[in-house]
């Protein structure tokens, strides 16, 4: 699917009080071989990718698009944050309508619990509004994953419903800059 939207892109590197969030380079493939094949990190996305087909597949550069901001701390590559094209299936699924754009994010496992996703996420979110005023964002998570529904809610994300799919509950809200909290 082709990303239609207007983003300036890349941005400069966007700091926070502690971390970078900046365009992917050759040095972040590694790491994001390692979000991928995480066992942790799969739990809710399906399970890991296998590491030999990520080897294969994954670009030398990956995630060179418009919205792919990797994070960073102290110099390191701790996860990712996307601001996508949000392509509902199946076609015609109301939930387009909710918003153009899906937020994600993977973080790896040692760094759960210390609030980056959250910076991350917001000041992500940030740009994203400055970028493109108005634009909701929409998000879609397993109500399983309690940590991801509780960031979630720190982000401002309301709930517009909940379905099945993959076999499991999911959860779908959508963030607008008008009501986000400040």
């Amino acid at each position: 699917m082709a990303d239609l939207r207007p983003l300036a892109w890349p941005p400069a590197p966007i700091k926070t009080e502690r971390l970078v969030l900046r365009e992917s380079e050759a040095r972040d493939r590694a790491a994001v071989i390692e979000l991928n094949a995480s066992p942790e990190v799969g739990t809710y996305l399906g399970g890991p990718r296998p590491r030999a087909e990520l080897e294969r597949t994954v670009p030398e550069v990956p995630g060179q698009r418009p919205g792919f901001f990797v994070v960073e701390l102290d110099g390191a590559t701790i996860g990712t944050i996307q601001l996508d094209p949000h392509a509902p299936s199946p076609p015609g699924d109301r939930r387009l309508e909710a918003g153009q754009t899906e937020l994600g994010y993977l973080f790896l496992p040692q760094t759960w619990g210390r609030g980056y996703a959250t910076e991350a996420c917001t000041t992500a979110l940030d740009w994203f509004a400055a970028a493109l005023p108005g634009e909701p964002v929409v998000l879609y998570t397993q109500t399983a994953n309690a940590r991801s529904m509780r960031l979630a809610a720190k982000l401002g994300f309301t709930e517009l419903e909940r379905f099945e799919a993959y076999n499991a509950e999911q959860w779908f809200g959508v963030w607008s800059p008008a009501t986000s909290p400040a």
